[in-house]
């Protein structure tokens, strides 16, 4: 019978434990923000690559290309680092059998403060991509090309060739 009743007891106090803690509540409450980037990137010409001899794609004006400009536009100093990074493969083409061999380059084309002369002279490069900090608010053109060799003195088949270039903003 003290068995009993101790069992009861045991139950009962367990029971109450158990209320109590659950009347007590917990909720998580989210709190959410969002951030608008303070580095706008916008595409001004869109690249188009030029065919000057049978195994050459390339963007150089001097070959019949167009370079792609990009466009940053930059609200707060030291903030933010323009990283550009010019193609390795197409993302579309024809069927290609052979080595294709790329190279590319990213440049400042024109500023709008005579302060960010320095980004083109401060530029890191490594493989194919090129990062600037944006030291000064307001607007750098960025201009990058592409050339491409396929084999050797292999011609490229006809068709629709298309690479993409990797503009970014990246917050400090």
């Amino acid at each position: 019978m003290v068995k009993q009743v101790f069992r009861k007891s045991a139950v009962i106090v367990a029971a109450l434990f158990a209320v109590n803690v659950s009347s007590a509540g917990a909720d998580e409450v989210p709190i959410e923000g969002n951030v608008a980037s303070k580095c706008v990137i916008h595409t001004d010409t869109p690249g188009v690559y030029a065919n000057p001899t049978p195994n050459v794609l390339t963007t150089s004006v001097a070959d019949g290309g167009v370079p792609p400009v990009i466009r940053y536009d930059v609200v707060n100093a030291n903030s933010y680092k323009a990283v550009i990074t010019t193609p390795i493969y197409f993302s579309s083409s024809p069927a290609l059998n052979d080595t294709l061999t790329w190279t590319g380059s990213t440049a400042v084309s024109t500023v709008t403060d005579p302060s960010m002369s320095g980004y083109e002279t401060n530029k890191r490069v490594y493989n194919n991509t090129t990062e600037f900090d944006l030291t000064v608010a307001g607007t750098v053109w960025f201009t990058s090309e592409s050339k491409i060799e396929y084999g050797y003195n292999k011609s490229l088949p006809g068709g629709k060739y298309r690479a993409v270039i990797v503009a970014e903003c990246i917050a400090l």
